[in-house]
């Protein structure tokens, strides 16, 4: 019989965050439809199908978890909106990202998440230092993180986007417990 290491769970005051399980795979894959969505992450294809979503999920089932974290963000009574992860790249520190769905955005959801993730990250996980990057055409992730507490390097890289199959310049930030 296989166990499913079902990971540390979070709340917030409107939030779970949690491993992202199977049963949440049709939802995800419905909210990354949007390109929207895809065309903010560095990692997301478009279109983006179900397989896709059932690939991330397994992927998040089998995260070494003392390295890299990814969380379902579920707002109650609605289920699944959103994901955040920590992820470990091959060289620099961690970094996290996120996205929210289209239909939740403007409702402060993403900084409650990672709000909440960051305490959890300090408290639990003892990390002390995460960096995170937003696309130049995204300022509203930017506040996000500034309301997080993230700071500007006056680092811009370029990043790729799955989605849009180029590198976009990226506002780099660090956070520091």
């Amino acid at each position: 019989m296989c166990v499913i290491d079902r990971g540390p769970t979070i709340q917030t005051r409107r939030l779970t965050l949690r491993t992202p399980m199977i049963d949440d795979a049709s939802r995800i894959a419905a909210l990354c439809g949007d390109y929207a969505i895809a065309k903010m992450t560095t990692r997301m294809p478009w279109p983006y199908s179900q397989s896709d979503a059932d690939g991330f999920v397994a992927r998040c089932q089998a995260q070494d978890r003392s390295r890299d974290a990814t969380f379902a963000i579920e707002l109650e009574g609605e289920g699944v909106v959103g994901v955040l992860g920590f992820f470990t790249p091959s060289v620099g520190h961690l970094e996290v990202g996120y996205w929210i769905g289209r239909p939740y955005w403007g409702q402060g959801l993403a900084t409650e998440a990672a709000n909440g993730a960051l305490d959890w990250a300090r408290n639990d996980w003892r990390k002390k230092l995460v960096v995170a990057g937003h696309f130049a055409d995204n300022p509203a992730s930017g506040q996000v993180l500034i309301k997080t507490g993230f700071l500007y390097t006056g680092v811009i890289e370029r990043k790729p986007s799955a989605a849009r199959g180029e590198a976009v310049p990226t506002r780099m930030m660090v956070w520091l417990a």
